[in-house]
Formats: structure tokens, sequence, C-alpha cells
């Protein structure tokens, strides 16, 4: 595996590639060199013995004309005695036979010792037969038993026309191939060793490229870790050198925009960790990417992470309607969060809008949540509240209506009855004006246009003559009341009238829920903050405890039927509420059916007359 990592490198494959170069380069050379060279060899090694063979039919056409001439006598004989000395001295070539043949083919002498025997025997060789019948430059290559490779070399001795024999030379080519051998051994060599050159050159030349692309190449692993502090460094002008300019730049350009990008997103973080909003970023598929904090207390799931996890289960709606919103022109939907029997949760309106990507369609979907809790409960108040005004309203006036009728239907005439239904409409009349003064005073205390005057007031006093003015219901229904005044409390600043009206409020209402013999107790005390603490318990009915929550709320009665046949207007509470505010206090209720209520408000004591609230 590391050798196959070795041939994968750029360095490597170079010097490949230049040896190849080399190696090809050489090899073609050398074929063509070797080959002309070769032929050059044997072309001249030809020539030569032709040349020869040519000298020497020359030398033995005279002396085969003198043989011929003299016939079988002496002097042809000598002149076959001079024919040989020519071959075996003037024409004699070390490693070659020469044989003059006469025209019936006769060999007359040869340059060969061990071959003498030769003479006066036919040679019947294709190329002599061939010289005989006048075909001039015969040539051939043979390789005899021994392997070695010989020329062949045949001319015709001729007179004119007339054949008189012919001269054969068979030469060896054994001296010639071992001279191209050495050359061939001396081209091999100065392959290998341009070879050898050529690796370390080209390693040398591989690192001038190479070592600037691995100081790149570790740059960009650097950059992947996060580290954007290092350079390339640039050492010419080159291609090399441009690269590492533009790696710079590009290194630069890169670090820049990953500070901005990370910026941008701490931005986004904190826009998102600080919006009353809960936003939720989703991917093509549904599955959650980003989710804030927000959104996670909106969704009642703590500080679990529900990244990738599908939005439908996050909102608990299916998929094909978000589908459905994302796509469709109503983009809006609500849900509720919690238990609403219990009346522990909260409405969201939650808003789908698309990511789009350039030629992709869309890629995503953020989800926007409001919530609208209050903003539902304040519409359910609206319209219980003008509902419940309507209603207060309308009791009375169909009553009075009713009444009217009866009287101008005659009832007028009898003194007594029209007597009666005179009063039963003063009451209603009485009741309406009730209910509008305490409509206008809580206007009032809303728009905060009443003023609390504070005057010295005598907390004992004030807590007796509240049970002075209730002593006729009190007897009535034969309740007693128990005032407990804490030691030290005397004279404390505040809006007596305002503070009576509360005190009447809760004492009303004890003494309207409270049976017959029942009791009710006012104390009052001093609290850790020094505060002015008064606390109106009975022991009556009570009130259920999923009552308890809206008690406060104007015009809610928990026995709505009673409470009006009592004469309540359901708004008593709320302006105990609105007063106590008013003054800068709190106030509470608690109450067990049938076990009795107890109400609780404080007060700060110290506070300039005449403060606006």
């Amino acid at each position: 595996m590391k050798e196959m990592r070795l041939f994968q490198t750029i360095q490597s494959k170079i010097v490949i590639i230049y040896v190849l170069l080399i190696l090809m380069a050489m090899q073609l050379i050398g074929v063509y060199f070797v080959r002309t060279m070769e032929r050059s060899f044997i072309d001249n090694f030809t020539d030569s013995l032709n040349k020869q063979a040519y000298l020497l039919a020359g030398f033995a056409e005279l002396s085969l004309v003198a043989s011929q001439e003299a016939g079988p006598t002496a002097e042809g004989k000598k002149s076959y005695a001079d024919l040989n000395e020519i071959v075996t001295s003037l024409f004699n070539i070390s490693d070659a036979e020469i044989q003059i043949i006469d025209a019936n083919g006769i060999v007359l002498t040869t340059s060969a010792q061990n071959k003498a025997s030769l003479i006066g025997q036919k040679n019947l060789q294709a190329e002599v037969i061939s010289a005989l019948q006048g075909i001039k430059d015969i040539q051939s290559e043979t390789i005899d038993i021994d392997g070695h490779r010989r020329k062949v070399v045949a001319q015709p001795v001729s007179e004119g026309a007339k054949v008189l024999g012919a001269v054969y030379i068979v030469a060896s080519m054994e001296s010639l191939y071992g001279t191209m051998n050495r050359i061939n051994k001396i081209f091999l060599s100065g392959t290998g060793i341009a070879l050898a050159l050529t690796v370390f050159l080209g390693v040398i030349i591989s690192h001038t490229i190479t070592n600037p692309i691995k100081e790149i190449t570790r740059q960009a692993t650097a950059m992947a870790d996060g580290n954007f502090n290092q350079k390339v460094s640039v050492k010419g002008p080159d291609e090399i050198g441009q690269l590492g300019n533009a790696f710079n730049h590009m290194t630069n350009r890169l670090k820049e925009a990953l500070s901005l990008n990370e910026e941008e997103r701490e931005k986004l973080a904190s826009v998102l960790a600080n919006m009353n909003d809960g936003v939720i970023a989703t991917d093509d598929q549904g599955t959650i990417i980003v989710v804030n904090r927000q959104a996670k207390q909106m969704l009642r799931i703590g500080n679990e992470d529900i990244t990738d996890r599908n939005i439908s289960e996050a909102l608990g709606i299916a998929q094909e309607k978000i589908g459905q919103y994302v796509q469709g022109e109503h983009q809006t939907a609500t849900i509720q969060v919690g238990n609403e029997e219990e009346g522990d949760f909260v409405t969201l309106r939650v808003v789908f809008t698309p990511i789009h990507r350039r030629g992709e369609g869309i890629s995503g979907t953020i989800a926007m949540l409001h919530d609208i809790t209050e903003q539902e409960q304040l519409e359910d108040a609206r319209r219980e509240f003008v509902a419940n005004v309507s209603h207060e309203l309308r009791t009375p006036l169909t009553t009075m209506k009713s009444y009217l009728e009866a009287l101008d239907d005659g009832a007028i005439e009898d003194p007594a009855l029209a007597h009666r239904f005179v009063g039963v409409m003063r009451n209603e009349t009485e009741r309406m004006i009730r209910l509008v003064n305490d409509l206008l005073h809580l206007s009032r205390l809303d728009s905060r246009k009443a003023l609390i005057s504070r005057v010295p007031t005598h907390v004992p006093d004030m807590l007796e003559e509240v049970a002075d003015r209730f002593s006729f219901q009190l007897d009535q229904k034969e309740i007693s009341i128990e005032i407990e005044v804490a030691s030290g409390i005397q004279e404390v600043m505040l809006d007596r009238d305002q503070i009576d009206q509360v005190l009447d409020n809760l004492v009303s209402n004890a003494i309207k829920y409270t049976p017959e013999e029942g009791s009710i107790a006012i104390r009052a005390r001093k609290t850790e903050k020094e505060w002015l603490e008064i606390v109106v318990q009975d022991n009556g009915i009570g009130i259920p405890r999923k009552d308890l929550a809206r008690i406060f709320d104007r015009f809610y009665r928990v026995d709505k039927a009673r409470s009006r046949n009592m004469g309540g207007t359901g708004l008593g509470l709320s302006i105990a509420r609105e007063i106590v505010k008013a003054h800068g206090g709190t106030i509470s209720l608690d109450s067990e059916l049938n076990q009795g209520t107890r109400v609780t408000f404080a007060l700060p004591v110290h506070r300039m007359e005449g403060e606006a609230v």
C-alpha cells in the first residue's frame, strides 16, 4: 500500500515521465543508430569483398587466358601456380576463403590451407553456378554449422562475352558483429548513465514543483482545521508562485468571510436568543436544524434538544398540513400546548415561511411562534365583558319595560299595585346606577385618572366602623364578627374612602356567602416589610378551586344566579383589586369549598399624599 501511494505522488509521476521519455528517446535513437550502423558496416564489408572479387577477377582473367592458350603444358601449370600465389598472398583475407573456379566449375585454387583437397573438384554452390552463367554481383549470407555468420560473394571471370570462370569468396562476419556488440554495450552503458542522471535531475526538478504544492496542501489542511494564520512562501514569479499568491489571497479573503460569517452568526444567535417570539428552522425534509430558547419555552420542552426531530412532532401538526401551510396562501396555524382543562396551557400562532434556494425551489421552512394566550384571553374577556354588561343592563331594563307596559295597560289605576311596580322599577334603576358607577370607577382606575388622597387614618376605628355599617345584616343572619388589630398599629396614611369601599366589598361578600350563625374575622397586622396587612376571613361556603384563578375577573361569579339575586354586579372584587393596586399594594384570596374564604390585602404605609395612579 505504501508503494502504491509512492507511485501516486506527483514527484514520482514526474520522475517516471522523465525516465520514460528519455528511455523511449534513447531506444528510438539506439534502434535507428544501431540499425543504420549495422547496415553501413555490412554494406561496407560487402563492397570491400566485391571490390576484391572484381580485382581478383581481373588477375584471374589473365591467368585463365594464359593457361588456356598454353594448354596442359608447363606454362599452363605455371599460370595456375601464379594464380595460387596471388590468392594466398596478395588477396589473403583473414578468416575468409577465396576460390578461383574455371568455366567448368572446377576449383583451381583456394586460400584455405585446410581445404586444399577441394582443388580439382567441382563447386556446386548456387552462387558459383550463377556467376558461371555471367551474372555479376552475386552475394548472400549464410550461417555455418558452428553458428557463424558468413558473407558469400561470387563474380564471373570473363573475356568479353565469354565466361572463363568465377571468383568465389566466403568471408566471416563475426568480427563485424563483435564490433556491433561492443558498440551496443557502449550505447547501453550510456543509456543507463543517462537514465541515472535523468532520475537525479527529475527528482531535483520535481522537488521545485512538488515542494510548493506540498506547502499549499499543508496550508489547505490547516485551513480545514480552522488555522488561517499561515501563508504560503512564494519563491518566484512562475506559475507555482502565482498559485501561491492566489492561495494566500484566497486565505485572506476566506478568513475575512469566515470572520464576517461568524460575526453574523453571533448576531443571529443573539437575536434568536433574545427574541420574544419562537423560531424554528427546518431543512427541506422538515427536520429541525435551528430552534431558539423561546420556542422551547413555548412548546414546554425545557432544555431538551429537539434538533434532528421532525417539526410535525414538535408542533403536533401533521406533515401534510404543514406542507399545505408552507405552499398555500394561508400560512398561519393556531395550536395549543399544555392542558386546557387544568388551565395550564398556552395558545400559539405559528406562521410558516418557505426558504427558497435559487434553482432548487424550497430548501427549508421557517416557523415563527407567537404566544397569543394573553391576547386570546383578553379577547375572550372583552367578549365576556360586553356580554355581561349587556346582560346586566338587559335584565333590569327588561323588568322595567314589563312593569311600564303593565302600568300602561291599566295597573296605574290600582294604587297599591302601581306603588309596588314603581318600587320594583326604582330598585332596578338603583341597580343599574350601581353597575354604571362601578364601571365608571373601574374605568377611572384603569385610565389612572383617579387620585389617591391619603389622610391619616386610625385603623382600629376604620375596622370598627365597617362592622357597624353591616351590623343589621350580621344580626339578621346571626353572624358573629371579630376584629383583631395587632399592637402598634394606630394611624397610617391611606385613602380612607377607597379602603372603606374595599372593606365593604369584602365584608359584604363574606356575609352573603356565610350561612346563619357563622363567623367573620377582620385582622390587621404589620408585615416584615412594615406594610399594613388586613385579612377578612369567613367560614362560609367557600369557592371551588377551579374558580380561584378568575375570581378577580370582572363580572365573574361563582354562582351566577345566586349572586345576581343578591344584588351583586360581579365587579366588587375587581374594584377592590384595582384600588389596592392603586395604593401600590397586593391582594390575594384563599378558599376551600365548604371551609370558608380568606381575603388578604397589604398596603405600603409610607406614601406621599396626592400621588397620581
